[in-house]
């Protein structure tokens, strides 16, 4: 078991790393896609570096030192993490990690796909949890919006329960499932329709299909689908923390842009300090 594991190798999550390191935690980073830090060109406004330093510099060798340290990094999409019994289970395309605490640090990135009608059918019909929300589809006909790892977790989170689901990668490549209960469909989307809540997709060859409801699953999951998933209080796709870090659910802390703010690389050391400080104090006083 694991002292604490941290979702994000970007400035954040890496400072978090390196204060539980330093206080003998057991510590693992789980991160999969590439930080935001690495597109920009060139920082000069940020403390040490006295010619400036390009982002993806910064970001390697930040995940470098904290390796050094003794940290145990790994590159692994994190698909879900669940409450257990007095602790978190995170499970990855890899595997399962039990910890004792959590802090999320996955940045601000958006997996709303721009699809005309997302937006307006957001909470009727349209839904960002399968594990949350799947149970009042059972016995109905819902789409998942996706074609990754991701979208297939949350698919398998539906079988059970859903009469008919279908994929929609939305012209992206087809994922590798089967279930007899599973179709794919690889069209491009034009439009979500309805009334009251979600009734049909639109495809941009003009055919339609009719839906009980649609879960959202492109790309990663991030901010947003841990919030959903956890129970964490959010406003907008912004996670809400106090001044230690620590959100709603006790144990799980967050930082960095996943929490709005100042979207700045010393906003994201000093909020990752912080909440490393904050698990080291929370897991003594247990």
């Amino acid at each position: 078991m694991y002292d604490v594991t941290i979702i994000g190798a970007g400035p954040a999550g890496i400072s978090a790393s390196l204060y539980t390191k330093r206080a003998n935690l057991n510590t693992l980073v789980l991160y999969n896609d590439k930080s935001g830090l690495e597109k920009a060109e060139k920082i000069e406004n940020y403390y040490g570096f006295e010619n400036g330093i390009d982002g993806k510099s910064l970001y390697i060798t930040g995940i470098n030192q904290a390796k050094n340290l003794g940290v145990e990094i790994k590159k692994e999409e994190v698909l879900k993490i669940e409450i257990a019994e007095k602790a978190f289970e995170v499970t990855t395309t890899k595997g399962t990690y039990i910890s004792k605490t959590i802090i999320i640090s996955t940045g601000n990135k958006k997996n709303t796909p721009r699809i005309k009608g997302i937006k307006e059918f957001e909470g009727k019909g349209i839904s960002y949890c399968a594990i949350c929300d799947g149970f009042f589809y059972r016995g109905k006909e819902v789409a998942v919006i996706g074609n990754g790892n991701y979208a297939i977790s949350e698919t398998n989170d539906l079988i059970n329960l859903a009469k008919q689901i279908t994929i929609l990668t939305n012209g992206k490549e087809e994922p590798n499932i089967r279930a007899e209960n599973v179709k794919v469909i690889p069209k491009e989307i034009r439009e979500v329709r309805g009334g009251e809540k979600v009734e049909e997709i639109e495809f941009e060859d003009d055919t339609k299909l009719k839906i009980d409801g649609i879960f959202i699953a492109e790309g990663t999951a991030g901010t947003k689908e841990f919030a959903k998933k956890l129970g964490i209080l959010t406003n907008g796709d912004k996670i809400i923390v106090n001044e230690k870090m620590e959100t709603n659910i006790p144990g799980i802390y967050a930082c960095g842009d996943c929490t709005g703010g100042l979207l700045q690389i010393s906003k994201a050391v000093y909020e990752g300090a912080t909440a490393g400080l904050e698990v080291i104090k929370h897991l003594k006083n247990k």
